[in-house]
């Protein structure tokens, strides 16, 4: 695999010595033919002319009739818009530099894109075009590379679904949904197969359009081998059309599960899906907040109750500030932030809190209130002897009120064995002041661990 220009321009010259395309690159890698391509142009000096390095080792002959592949590769890359165009009338008979042929399509040079887009429409057949495609696409994204895009998608609307295989794994995601986009509209892949990709592709774009296809297609018959891999999904997107999915399939009623997804969009569908059956999400996550010992109470509850609730719903999360379960804690905290409930004295224990999730949602709730907390009570929260954080959450606070407190807690930072930490503190200090020297308001000894 070619890693930059400078590797493109070291197998410009093993090709110019005569090694195989093969053993020179990754043919099968849309980024080593581009960086082919630059490198062959690399230039360098040799003497009193700047020249790539390949041809200093071996120029090319005027008649590049004779020329093998590998340095017909070479002209196909070069400086000379008119050997590049006379390189791609030569290589026809070459099938193996249909990759730059591809990226001549979108020359600079218009004689050299019009001489190649026709050899490129007269060689191209469904499989060659889709074991191009991955180039095809990067090329595409040029400014003059619609072409190759244009008759790669001609082409591949006559693809069956094992062609377009290879495709659906492919690791550029431009390419999957290039090819998933083909089997839609083709109708190439059954309901559950859309399914299954909308759960393992990690691409939100080829979630959507799975999970959308697959649930536009459905019948009822193929309800139990659709739904099950959207609802179990990682991905939120994806779940959230499975949940959507049970009403149409008649099964609004485990759409009550997913009330407290850990996803909003989740949890947002879910209660949709439960008030078209009649039911209630309010009374629902009422009824599970009103027991704050309840060890197994979900976390989803919590926030959901915020999320559709109203102010009077306070009462219920106020008590479960003190729950055992960190992740209630939390919820319970962005939850009172949500219904504009926080009252500062209530939160500020929770600065102290071991669960790191619950500190940042507090110092996140308290931020309104930065300027009226005790300054030196946050101050003394960012000492090295605090977890990392309730340091983070001290400052996060003091840099949100500013002034002279907020600069003595970046420079006792500065030092800090976090490294994210230090350089937050370190942008701080430059902000509020900005004529201080880091060195002179540390001391020496701590000057580089300030600036690491």
């Amino acid at each position: 695999m070619l890693g930059d220009v400078e590797d493109g321009a070291a197998a410009a010259v093993r090709l110019v010595e005569g090694a195989p395309l093969g053993d020179t690159l990754d043919v099968f890698d849309p980024g080593d033919w581009l960086t082919l391509d630059a490198g062959a142009r690399e230039m360098a000096w040799h003497g009193r002319r700047l020249l790539p390095e390949w041809e200093r080792v071996a120029p090319l002959p005027a008649d590049l009739s004779q020329l093998g592949e590998s340095r017909l590769a070479l002209a196909l890359c070069h400086r000379d818009g008119r050997i590049r165009q006379e390189a791609v009338r030569r290589s026809a008979r070459y099938r193996g530099l249909l990759p730059l042929i591809v990226i001549r399509c979108a020359d600079w040079v218009e004689p050299v894109r019009e001489c190649a887009r026709q050899l490129l429409r007269e060689a191209l057949d469904v499989d060659s075009a889709l074991a191009l495609a991955p180039l095809v696409l990067r090329v595409g994204r040029r400014s003059r590379g619609a072409f190759g895009v244009d008759v790669l998608g001609q082409l591949s609307r006559r693809a069956t679904h094992g062609q377009l295989v290879a495709l659906f794994t492919d690791p550029d995601r431009t390419v999957r949904r290039f090819a998933y986009r083909l089997a839609v509209e083709g109708r190439l892949l059954r309901p559950a197969e859309l399914a299954r990709a909308a759960a393992q592709d990690e691409d939100t774009v080829v979630q959507d359009l799975c999970a959308t296809a697959a649930l536009a297609a459905l019948r009822e018959e193929e309800y139990a081998d659709v739904l099950p891999p959207l609802l179990s999904a990682r991905n939120p997107l994806t779940r959230s059309a499975g949940v959507t999915g049970l009403r149409r399939a008649g099964r609004s009623e485990q759409a009550e599960s997913f009330l407290v997804d850990r996803s909003a969009l989740v949890r947002a569908c879910a209660r949709y899906v439960v008030r078209q059956l009649g039911g209630d999400p309010v009374a629902w996550y009422r009824e599970r907040c009103a027991a704050p010992d309840d060890l197994e109470l979900p976390a989803g509850a919590v926030i959901g109750l915020a999320e559709c609730g109203n102010r009077v719903d306070a009462g219920l999360l106020r008590p479960l500030l003190a729950h055992p379960v960190g992740g209630v804690r939390a919820r319970a905290v962005a939850g009172l932030r949500a219904l504009d409930c926080v009252v500062v004295d209530q939160l500020r224990p929770l600065l102290d809190d071991p669960a790191a999730g619950v500190v940042r949602e507090t110092a996140v709730a308290l931020l309104p209130w930065a300027g009226e907390l005790p300054a030196d009570w946050l101050l003394e929260r960012t000492g090295a002897e605090r977890p990392r954080h309730v340091r983070v959450g001290a400052f996060r606070l003091l840099d949100a009120r500013g002034g002279a407190e907020a600069l003595r807690a970046a420079v006792g930072l500065l030092a800090d064995p976090d490294a994210k930490l230090r350089t937050w503190a370190g942008q701080s200090v430059r902000r509020l002041h900005p004529s201080a020297d880091l060195g002179t308001l540390l001391g020496s000894p701590f000057s580089s661990a300030g600036r690491s």
